[in-house]
C-alpha cells in the first residue's frame, strides 16, 4: 500500500489534468477565455451565427440576408431586387469576432478593442468578407478610436436574431474623441468630436445640370454629447448632435456652387426593467441633417423648389418589449419607424419613410447555444406615394464563445 506522501505526485497529476479538461470542456455554461501575460490581460470572444431565411417578397439581392426597409424594391422592373415573389437565403455573415485587453499604465488601466464581423457594406455590399465594427483605446475619461457613437443609446436594440434593426434608431459606429468627465453615481456624461459625413440628394439639380457632380463637405467634425442616469428600474439618457452639412461641386475648378448648413438634433431613449427580466425599450428622435446616425439611413441635405441647398427634418422611433417566458424562453416583439420631410427639390423617388416590426420565439439551451425563429416586416414609401413591403422568416443558430 502506498503511503500518502508517495500519492502526492499523483495527485497533483490529476488536479492538473482535471483543470486542462476544465479549460477544453468548462462545466460552467459560460467558457473563459481570458488569458494574462504578466500584468496585461487578454479575452477573445464572438460566436457563429448561420441564418435560414425566407423571404416572401424580395429585395436588393446585396442586401438579401438582412431586413434593410430602403433596400426594398418600389419601382419595378428598374430596382434591384424586382422579380417573382418568394426567395430562399442561406447566410453566415452576422458572425463576429473580437478581442480586447487590459493594460495597466502610471495613469490606470488602458483599455483596448479591436471587432470585427462578415457584414459587407459599401463596395463591398452582398460579399461576406470582414468589416470593422470596433477599434478604440480608452483610459481614464478619454477614449479615441472607432466604436458607437456618442449620440446612441445601444442598449435600447432589440433581443432579435436579424442584424440590421430598426430604422428609427440612433445605430451608428464612428471614429470619435471622446471626453468623459462624470462617471458616478449612477451618472455620465460624455461629450465627443466625432468623424463628419453626410448623404447629398441633388435631386432635380440633376436634370437641369447633370455635369455638376454634387458631393459632400466634410469641414468641421460633429460634436455629439450624451447624459445618461442608471436606476435600480432602468436607464433614461438624452443626447444632442450639432454638426456642419457642406456640398461642393466636383466638376468645376472653384467646387461652386457650395455651401455649408447647420444639422441637429436630439436622441431620447430609455430601458425599462419589469420583472425578473422583461425590458421595455424606447426611443425617439427628432433633428434635421442627421439622418445619417439613423440606422436606415436617408438623406442629411437637399435641395429647396428653388434649388437651394437644405437640411431635411427626420423622425425617427423605435417601442419593443423583451419577455422572458422562462430561463430559456423568450420573445420580442415591437415597431420602429423613420420619416424625413422631403424638400421641394427632390425627385418623386426620393425615400420619405419606412417601418420595421418583428416577434420571435428564442430558445437557449445552454447560455452558449441561441437557437430562435422570427417573423419580420419592413415597409418602405417614397416621396411621389409609391410604397414597398417585405415580409420573412428567420430560423438562426448562434453558437458563442
Amino acid at each position: 500500500m502506498r503511503s500518502a506522501k508517495g500519492c502526492r505526485p499523483v495527485l497533483r497529476w490529476l488536479r492538473g489534468g482535471l483543470a486542462a479538461a476544465a479549460i477544453v470542456f468548462p462545466t460552467s455554461l459560460h467558457a473563459d477565455y481570458r488569458m494574462k501575460a504578466g500584468d496585461v490581460s487578454f479575452n477573445f470572444y464572438g460566436f457563429v451565427q448561420a441564418d435560414f431565411i425566407y423571404d416572401f417578397q424580395r429585395v436588393d439581392p446585396d442586401w438579401k440576408d438582412l431586413l434593410r426597409p430602403s433596400k426594398i424594391p418600389v419601382n419595378c422592373p428598374e430596382d434591384p431586387g424586382c422579380g417573382r415573389d418568394g426567395e430562399t437565403i442561406f447566410s453566415v455573415r452576422q458572425t463576429r469576432a473580437g478581442f480586447d485587453a487590459l493594460v495597466p499604465t502610471g495613469l490606470g488601466d488602458l483599455k483596448t478593442k479591436l471587432e470585427f464581423e462578415l457584414v459587407g457594406v459599401g463596395n463591398d455590399a452582398g460579399k461576406t468578407t470582414p468589416r470593422l465594427r470596433h477599434a478604440y483605446g480608452e483610459i481614464g475619461s478619454i477614449l479615441a478610436g472607432q466604436t458607437w457613437s456618442t449620440f446612441m443609446d445601444p442598449d435600447v436594440f432589440p433581443n432579435s436574431i436579424e442584424y440590421w434593426g430598426p430604422p428609427g434608431m440612433v445605430f451608428f459606429r464612428n471614429i470619435q474623441l471622446r471626453w468623459t468627465p462624470i462617471r458616478r453615481d449612477g451618472h455620465s456624461v460624455a461629450i465627443a468630436l466625432e468623424a463628419p459625413s453626410a448623404a447629398i440628394d441633388s435631386g432635380k439639380v440633376d436634370f437641369i445640370d447633370p455635369t455638376l457632380g454634387v458631393q459632400d463637405r466634410t469641414q468641421y467634425p460633429d460634436l455629439t454629447a450624451h447624459w445618461r442616469a442608471e436606476r435600480n428600474w432602468g436607464h433614461f439618457q438624452i443626447a444632442g448632435i450639432v454638426r456642419s452639412v457642406g456640398f461642393e461641386t466636383s466638376t468645376t475648378a472653384s467646387a461652386n456652387p457650395s455651401g455649408q448648413e447647420i444639422g441637429s438634433g436630439v436622441n431620447v431613449s430609455t430601458v425599462i426593467k419589469v420583472g425578473k427580466r422583461d425590458r421595455i425599450k424606447a426611443e425617439f428622435t427628432y433633428g434635421r441633417g442627421i439622418a445619417s446616425y439613423l440606422n436606415d439611413g436617408g438623406i442629411d441635405l437637399g435641395p429647396t423648389s428653388s434649388l437651394r441647398a437644405t437640411t431635411l427634418p427626420i423622425i425617427g422611433w423605435l417601442a419593443f418589449y423583451d419577455h422572458w417566458w422562462n430561463d430559456r424562453w423568450s420573445t420580442s416583439f415591437g415597431w420602429s419607424e423613420e420619416r424625413i420631410d422631403n424638400s421641394g427639390g427632390q425627385t418623386g423617388d426620393a425615400f420619405s419613410n419606412s417601418g420595421y416590426g418583428l416577434v420571435n420565439l428564442l430558445y437557449y439551451p445552454t447560455n452558449n447555444i441561441l437557437v430562435g425563429t422570427e417573423l419580420q416586416y419592413g415597409s418602405i414609401e417614397l416621396k411621389d406615394g409609391s410604397k414597398g413591403s417585405d415580409t420573412r422568416i428567420q430560423t438562426s443558430f448562434k453558437w458563442s464563445f
